[in-house]
């Protein structure tokens, strides 16, 4: 059991408040960022293109994040004060809103500049997974997206006031580090099937599979409130992505099969 006593605030100045998760996320951001330009230059992606395909992804991302993290919270957190639902900077983004989000952005960046949506998609996604664990460390610090109460043996309980935490001194199921080990986990599964010959739109997907499922499987431990069917927000997004991936794989790699036969013996 571990106690995290780190104040998510690192100093304040008047109203002016730096904080871990913005640290982090930032971090997060310009490391993914970096990972996916050097990926798409190895495509043969202009850096132009590159640039502006990131800059409509990072922007429909952090809507997006924000937007399913407050719809998922907004009974006991934003109702009752619907203004702080602006207040991105005190934490609170959803990873599947930050993808959907991201995707829609970069989806209408492509179809406005006829850019082929698949290759950038390939092109990010080593970016994107390694970018989703480094984010996972601010849920750690401020309590952000932790699992239900926990007696052991492995929980996470914080003793500073302006964490996200439902309450001090309680120890919770640390569902962050399970994902930040699950995202490195796949980073490195991406990283080396990325030079391998595979139909653009096939190593996002692998990604999109492997992530869904991990995920759905994490989020059993967590505090996330029920939707439907017994399933909370990530779960439910989960198995949409399950249902649209894996036909969609199995679609792409069968279609290059039929371009690129097997030579014969």
């Amino acid at each position: 059991m571990v106690t995290v006593n780190i104040d998510p605030i690192i100093f304040s100045f008047g109203h002016f408040m730096l904080r871990w998760y913005g640290v982090i996320v930032a971090s997060a951001l310009g490391t993914g960022i970096w990972v996916a330009s050097r990926e798409a230059k190895r495509k043969g992606i202009s850096d132009k293109v590159f640039g502006d395909a990131i800059l409509w992804g990072i922007v429909g991302g952090l809507v997006g994040a924000r937007l399913f993290h407050v719809l998922d919270h907004w009974p006991h957190e934003y109702a009752a004060n619907p203004i702080r639902a602006l207040y991105f900077w005190e934490g609170g983004l959803a990873i599947w809103g930050a993808v959907i989000g991201g995707l829609v952005a970069i989806a209408l960046f492509a179809w406005r500049r006829n850019v082929r949506f698949s290759l950038l998609l390939d092109s990010v996604t080593p970016g994107l997974v390694l970018g989703q664990a480094i984010g996972r460390v601010a849920c750690i610090i401020t309590g952000d997206a932790v699992g239900r109460a926990t007696t052991g043996p492995f929980g996470l309980a914080y003793t500073k006031p302006a964490v996200m935490a439902p309450a001090l001194g309680v120890y919770y199921t640390p569902t962050p580090v399970y994902e930040i080990i699950m995202n490195l986990t796949i980073f490195a599964i991406i990283w080396r099937l990325r030079r391998r010959q595979l139909p653009d739109g096939a190593l996002f997907l692998i990604y999109l599979l492997l992530y869904s499922t991990g995920r759905f499987l994490i989020t059993i431990w967590s505090a996330y409130e029920i939707i439907a069917f017994g399933l909370n927000q990530a779960q439910l997004i989960s198995l949409g992505a399950l249902v649209i991936g894996i036909p969609w794989l199995l679609y792409l790699l069968r279609n290059k099969q039929q371009l690129h036969p097997a030579a014969q013996a």
